[in-house]
């Protein structure tokens, strides 16, 4: 199995084999533009979750997806499977049990006024389950690569249960592993944890990361000198040092100046070598969540083609700018429109 950037494939590009993500599926509860919680009487609901949104972005550019999650059996958890399915998501392996649904409410940002998230999903099916209630074996049986998060550990010592589990799924069928860390405070804080040493042990098993120098101070300890590229290049050596398996580190660069304009720039660190884009002005700002899975999604799309490390990089930045454009968790952009992206365009397509 080929894995990195080993290789320059000839021909069209290959996205034979399937992908797994595993992780919690939730709801999402939003004010209608960028209203104030309190002057609402109705919430937009929309389905996502950071591993669903990676799933639905590598099935819109064509790939064969696969999602490890439970749902409730009730009105919200169809509502959830209907969501994945219509986004091209194999939910074979999309389990259901009595409980309720993670849900999270977002609060519209608007000018110099940052958005917020409440997470209500304490307790959810997917919370409360055991590892031998996922089939890892089968899902990963000839899959190319296993995509998870820091945010199911996260949940609580059940989450790190089943992100080991999944993780050791991948390790015994010989599936690279994409790990996010997803770093979320709120979830983090609500329980006795120790953040460093759980995302620690998972990265163990990572081919590719994602995350920045401030996720790998964390999980290292240390902090890093420099400025700017250098301070990464320093962060992305001192871990390719701490975990022999890692080829691949992806982490953007955003500078926000307000709520509806960021520039964002991409960056690819390998173990010989980097790129870093030219930073993108991205105005008229839709919907900033899940910008950084549609990054993963990009990244991941042109890696699992055997891409170089500048069109992979290219790939993570057009998916995560047109993202901001997308209403909703997902970015369901197709493959045409990504290749046809242009950071200065905006005009109709004809």
């Amino acid at each position: 199995m080929t894995s990195g950037f080993e290789s320059s494939r000839q021909g069209a590009p290959d996205i034979t084999g399937h992908v797994v993500t595993f992780g919690e599926v939730l709801l999402r509860f939003a004010t209608p533009a960028a209203r104030l919680t309190v002057q609402c009487d109705a919430l937009d609901m929309v389905v996502g979750g950071a591993e669903a949104n990676v799933a639905a972005g590598l099935a819109s550019l064509g790939h064969d997806v696969k999602m490890l999650t439970r749902l409730p059996s009730s009105p919200l958890g169809d509502k959830a499977r209907a969501a994945l399915g219509a986004a091209g998501i194999d939910t074979t392996y999309v389990g259901r049990d009595s409980g309720r649904m993670g849900l999270y409410f977002l609060e519209s940002g608007a000018g110099l006024r940052p958005s917020s998230i409440t997470y209500d999903r304490a307790g959810s099916v997917f919370a409360a389950s055991s590892a031998n209630q996922f089939d890892f074996a089968s899902a990963l049986e000839g899959a190319r690569l296993l995509h998870l998060s820091g945010i199911t550990p996260a949940l609580g010592p059940g989450g790190v249960a089943l992100a080991q589990a999944a993780v050791a799924g991948a390790d015994v069928a010989g599936v690279p592993i994409c790990f996010d860390g997803n770093y979320r405070a709120l979830l983090w804080d609500a329980w006795d944890s120790d953040p460093r040493s759980v995302l620690t042990d998972l990265m163990q098993s990572a081919t590719v990361m994602i995350g920045n120098h401030r996720d790998i101070s964390l999980l290292l300890g240390k902090a890093f000198s420099g400025d700017g590229s250098d301070r990464r290049r320093e962060a992305a050596l001192a871990a390719f040092e701490a975990f022999p398996k890692l080829q691949l580190i992806a982490s953007t660069a955003r500078h926000v100046v307000n709520s509806g304009h960021h520039r964002i720039a991409a960056r690819l660190d390998a173990r010989d070598g980097a790129h870093q884009t030219s930073e993108v002005d991205v105005t008229g700002i839709v919907d900033r969540i899940g910008t950084g899975d549609a990054f993963a999604a990009g990244v991941l799309h042109k890696w699992l083609q055997g891409a170089d490390l500048i069109a992979t990089a290219q790939a993570g930045l057009a998916y995560t700018v047109l993202k901001h454009t997308v209403p909703g968790d997902m970015c369901l952009v197709g493959p045409g429109e990504l290749e046809a992206f242009s950071a200065s365009g905006g005009d109709v397509r004809r």
